[in-house]
């Protein structure tokens, strides 16, 4: 029967009005774009016609094995075709798709796949024992394991589970999709990363992935037929909605299982890529990779950089090796990014400095955001004038449903209308957002808060320097004080006291680091560095 109408004969029906999902955008590209090049990850070249059939297959092997409406089915695969076909062939069988970090240890796993209730587990070889211990550590039912072998990189089935490609076998390729009836019916479940307690499961709908990925086509200023290079984790955010999005205008999507300088010059070479997101982390790769590592760009290529604020001296390099980098800003919660430093063409006239600087900002709320602002403890909009300090808040139809299982910290998260993000900020006089600090990474130094990131972003502009990342040192007399910790570049030799120096020239006294450490710095899978693992250490020093 469809919709009812309402008495005036203007109601919603079948007619004018369809959920809103991503899964429309491969059903289509299906149609439209058959024959053009879809994925690609080594000699694995499918086109959408292809694509779509392996997808179909994927959502009826899952139906055949008990996979349900709103049934979870998780994965622990690298950026690979498989892992870019679960993100169309799990929801295209009404479940959920629930895609788990491979680097997370195996405690964690195991609660994952209970707090999620697991039905399936697709996993890659390289993390089949991961997948396998945290299961023998379940109570009450656990999923099913399915192998996603990686020949092309050596990482053969073990011949112990089924394997993807069996399950793909099992499949009809002329599967009819369960498209959601509801668009606020559940896509996607990702896991925060659970530094400060158990992670929380963040609960995506469809609606809000269909109206992120329009949002960034108009943002990324993409055409039709775009090569998308994903670096960016399709754990983390689900690689802020890229995978999603390629369908819509008919892009490449080339997979990557190890995100190095060389892999990525590679596929710009090889593959001929215009986009790509990635961490800071990822930026500086870049820059400092060799000779022997890097190609020359013969055409700008677009840059989405998030997860930590950027150095303005490594964006500045970056402009100069020929790429496009926009800073966005977003959350596990809001789907990815948020927020864009939209660039003003008034800029262009102003020294490198200060263009990069501009650029390290966070900028503006994203087309598909409604607002996105600075507001003090009070949920009153702060000052717009570059100094006066607030927190994050958001509001919009990419913001999460909220978190799974947990009403009280969903509750929280929303008061007042609005999406904490727990980042600290401040306004320019022209609205753009920069951030500040994580508020656990404000340091107070005899009752004067210093940012880190600012700290970060002079120690950053010395050419010896790789990497850096600053915290709170107890102290004595000041309560705490910065402590970099540092990497350097291949061949360097460490002088703390240089360094201090260095930043002594471009900072007040009391924001002057007063300690240096020399050591690699712990990094999370999607590059972020671990903080509260430096803040440990700076304890004890």
């Amino acid at each position: 029967m469809g919709w009812m109408a309402d008495e005036t004969g203007l109601g919603k029906n079948d007619a004018n009005f369809v959920s809103l999902t991503p899964l429309s955008y491969l059903q289509r590209a299906a149609l439209v774009f058959p024959d053009q090049l879809a994925v690609v990850y080594g000699d694995h070249r499918k086109t959408y016609g292809e694509y779509h059939a392996r997808v179909s297959r994927l959502a009826s092997g899952l139906q055949k094995i008990g996979v349900q409406s709103g049934d979870v089915v998780a994965t622990l695969i690298p950026n690979l075709p498989p892992q870019a076909e679960a993100h169309f062939g799990v929801p295209a069988c009404g479940a959920v798709l629930n895609t788990i970090n491979t680097r997370l240890d195996v405690d964690t796993v195991t609660y994952i796949f209970s707090h999620g209730e697991a039905k399936v587990v697709m996993a890659d070889p390289q993390f089949l024992q991961l997948a396998k211990d945290a299961i023998s550590q379940m109570d009450g039912p656990t999923p099913i394991l399915i192998e996603v072998a990686d020949d092309f990189a050596g990482f053969p089935a073990s011949g112990e589970h089924m394997t993807y490609e069996q399950l793909l076998a099992s499949g009809d390729p002329k599967f009819e999709w369960i498209m959601p009836r509801d668009e606020w019916e559940s896509l996607a479940l990702n896991y925060t990363s659970g530094t400060t307690g158990r992670p929380k499961g963040v609960v995506y709908h469809h609606r809000g992935a269909y109206l992120m990925t329009m949002g960034t086509v108009v943002s990324w200023r993409m055409v039709m037929n775009p090569v998308y290079l994903a670096i960016v984790p399709l754990f983390h955010c689900n690689n802020w909605n890229h995978t999603w999005l390629m369908p819509l205008i008919g892009g490449t999507w080339v997979g990557c299982r190890d995100v190095s300088a060389a892999n990525i010059y590679n596929a710009i070479a090889n593959e001929s890529v215009t986009h790509f997101g990635g961490a800071p982390i990822v930026l500086n790769l870049l820059v400092n990779a060799t000779d022997e590592e890097r190609c020359d760009l013969t055409k700008t290529i677009e840059v989405f950089t998030a997860g930590a604020p950027p150095a303005p001296a490594t964006l500045e390099k970056m402009g100069k090796l020929g790429f496009n980098v926009t800073q966005v800003y977003g959350l596990t919660e809001t789907y990815g990014h948020i927020t864009e430093c939209l660039w003003n063409d008034d800029w262009n006239d102003l020294p490198a400095d200060e263009q990069s600087a501009i650029k390290a900002q966070q900028g503006v709320a994203m087309p598909m955001m409604e607002h996105c602002t600075v507001m003090d403890e009070a949920m009153v909009q702060t000052p717009m004038d570059g100094k006066t300090q607030g927190e994050i808040v958001v509001r919009g139809n990419t913001v999460m449903k909220g978190y799974l299982k947990n009403p009280e910290a969903t509750a929280e998260s929303f008061k007042g209308g609005y999406f904490h993000s727990g980042d600290i900020a401040i306004q320019h006089p022209n609205g753009y957002i920069q951030i500040a600090d994580r508020a656990k990474d404000i340091i107070i130094s005899g009752g004067e808060n210093i940012s880190s990131v600012e700290v970060e972003g002079v120690l950053m502009a010395h050419p010896d320097i790789n990497l850096c990342a600053v915290v709170a040192k107890p102290d004595e007399k000041w309560g705490e004080v910065p402590c970099a910790f540092v990497e350097l570049k291949a061949g360097i030799t460490p002088d703390g006291d240089a360094l201090i120096a260095f930043a002594r020239t471009k900072l007040a006294g009391f924001k002057t680091p007063k300690q240096v450490v020399f050591q690699e710095l712990p990094k999370t899978s999607t590059g972020k560095i671990q903080k509260f693992e430096l803040r440990t250490i700076a304890k004890g020093l």
